[in-house]
């Protein structure tokens, strides 16, 4: 394979579909992210449990939009950037949260680490499995980072529960929930313009046969 093909695997132009979307997708997330904040600090599962590092099991939610805008735009950069507009737009539009500017630096980390698994595939493969990667990789960045900023009094076993926790949330409530949620937007049309929305039609057509 030559230089050219293997940079046009990787960097395909964005359209102005694909920001846009992006950009919905952002402020979606955004408001979720914000109301989440809010329901994680009456849940306190963590609290509930006993168990410092069991709070972690809600975090998966804060790590959906990169995966979603990862398996909807399949471009170089569309998970990364999805996270962290979902961020800003939860920090910033919406007041703010209690945890103040670290909210924008846990969305670059989260986007990151599920952009990685979408650089990964080439951004060729949009599978369940990829989805629910996507979202442990997020977990494991976040999880890492918030054991320096949040957490650095911990030992080292509690971190590593901690990303356990981290890690099955990121599987189920970012990779799982959020290719369903994926599958659910392509199956009513609103994802045409997207190669989530073609592999919809391709669906029914087999199944019609």
């Amino acid at each position: 394979m030559n230089s050219a093909s293997v940079r046009s695997r990787y960097l395909q132009p964005y359209r102005t579909i694909d920001l846009v979307t992006i950009a919905s997708l952002g402020v979606a997330f955004g408001v979720v992210f914000w109301a989440w904040g809010k329901l994680y600090g009456v849940l306190d599962l963590a609290a509930t449990i006993g168990y410092p590092p069991s709070g972690a099991l809600l975090g998966g939610t804060w790590l959906m939009a990169g995966v979603v805008g990862g398996l909807i735009v399949r471009k170089a950069g569309s998970a990364f950037a999805t996270e962290v507009v979902a961020a800003a737009i939860s920090m910033f539009v919406l007041g703010g949260t209690e945890w103040g500017f670290t909210v924008l630096l846990s969305g670059l980390v989260q986007g990151l680490g599920a952009e990685l698994i979408f650089l990964l595939v080439a951004y060729r493969a949009f599978t369940l499995p990829v989805a629910m990667l996507a979202g442990i990789a997020s977990a494991a960045f976040a999880s890492v980072y918030e054991w320096t900023y949040y957490y650095s009094d911990w030992d080292f076993g509690y971190k590593l529960a901690h990303l356990g926790f981290f890690a099955v949330s990121g599987a189920l409530l970012a990779g799982l929930l959020g290719w369903l949620l994926v599958r659910s937007l392509a199956a009513t049309g609103v994802l045409d313009a997207f190669g989530a929305g073609r592999e919809a039609h391709e669906r029914d057509v087999v199944h019609q046969d």
